[in-house]
């Protein structure tokens, strides 16, 4: 999997007007259309796992938080993510589906408390609603503009890596001081979640370039480029959901 992160880099020669090419169209189709039907089979696991009781029960126990299969849903995706970087450099078609899906459905699982605790306040489902519509535009803009832009956005690969690790620092100690507190620092979660929306932002951008990127290094090499689709669909699609993440923090802490 390092590996799919790693050969990206720069424009092959003679091969600049990319925008207009029909092979990188058909590629980028295919993320595109993995990443929404990952998103559609998250949605439905989402209301699934709190609506049919046998599931609720099952992954979060009754009552609430008493099942062990819940911290396999909060921490199952990281898992998974961090054993593929050393465990699928090479990944095989197969292997990157079963991951991509994998992750797909724990998320999808783990939204239902977002669900259930969002949808259960007064306004709820339609800060939810409000959340994915907004989620959905700046998303598409910033992958748009990271399709089309002739600036080499490379560069932003390592600084946005560390600010992703700097977010999740700061949320483990916002997390670590309500634990021992019993209520998070005031206003802190508002202002991760507003460097959240930023960061994921230009990460969204940024990952939608290196696709392009990705695309010519592997172009007819079908094995690679299936992988490639794949663990690109994933990519984006991880962005999305913490895209969403934090615009529903902001909009139902607006008041």
């Amino acid at each position: 999997m390092s590996d799919y992160h790693t050969q990206a880099r720069s424009i092959p020669t003679g091969r600049a007007d990319m925008a207009v090419d029909a092979g990188l169209r058909k590629f980028m189709l295919g993320v595109y259309n993995k990443m929404a039907l990952g998103l559609l089979v998250s949605a439905v696991l989402a209301y699934a796992s709190i609506a049919v009781e046998p599931l609720r029960a099952f992954f979060f126990g009754v009552p609430f938080g008493s099942s062990p299969m819940i911290y396999v849903v909060m921490f199952g995706p990281l898992a998974l993510i961090f054993i593929s970087m050393f465990a699928m450099r090479n990944p095989s078609p197969t292997g990157a589906n079963l991951l991509y899906w994998s992750i797909v459905g724990l998320i999808g699982i783990g939204l239902g408390v977002t669900l259930m605790v969002y949808g259960g306040r007064a306004g709820g489902m339609t800060d939810i609603m409000k959340a994915f519509l907004v989620t959905s535009a700046t998303f598409g803009g910033l992958s748009l503009w990271g399709y089309t832009t002739k600036k080499d956005l490379s560069g932003w690969g390592t600084f946005l890596i560390m600010g992703v690790w700097g977010l999740v620092l700061a949320s483990l100690v916002n997390f670590g001081f309500a634990a021992f507190t019993g209520q998070p620092i005031e206003n802190f979660s508002f202002i991760i979640s507003i460097v959240g929306v930023l960061l994921f932002s230009a990460i969204t951008a940024w990952e939608t370039q290196q696709l392009k990127y990705m695309y010519y290094d592997i172009s007819g090499n079908e094995r690679a480029m299936s992988v490639a689709t794949t663990l690109g669909a994933l990519n984006l699609y991880i962005t999305f959901i913490n895209l969403f993440r934090f615009f529903l923090t902001l909009l139902s802490s607006r008041e």
